[in-house]
């Protein structure tokens, strides 16, 4: 699996996020899905410190959500 990771700035430091930082990690089965996930993340102005990688951020400074690709609505698979 490749993952696309980035920060949520809205998303981060409150709710469940109190005090950890949103990531958002998106689970992709090729390259071309991460790069296609990349370049959307990367145009909206809530993703921060976007990183394609081959595994998921560790650590209890993070509240991660995972998807796959293939449960993101159109406007990120554009």
């Amino acid at each position: 699996m490749i993952y696309v990771t980035m920060t949520d700035k809205f998303m981060s430091g409150w709710g469940t996020a109190r005090g950890k930082i949103n990531k958002l990690c998106i689970e992709c089965e090729t390259y071309e899905q991460a790069e296609i996930i990349e370049r959307n993340a990367s145009r909206r102005p809530e993703m921060k410190y976007i990183n394609i990688s081959k595994r998921l951020p560790s650590g209890s400074r993070y509240l991660l959500t995972v998807q796959s690709f293939n449960e993101l609505g159109e406007i990120w698979k554009r």
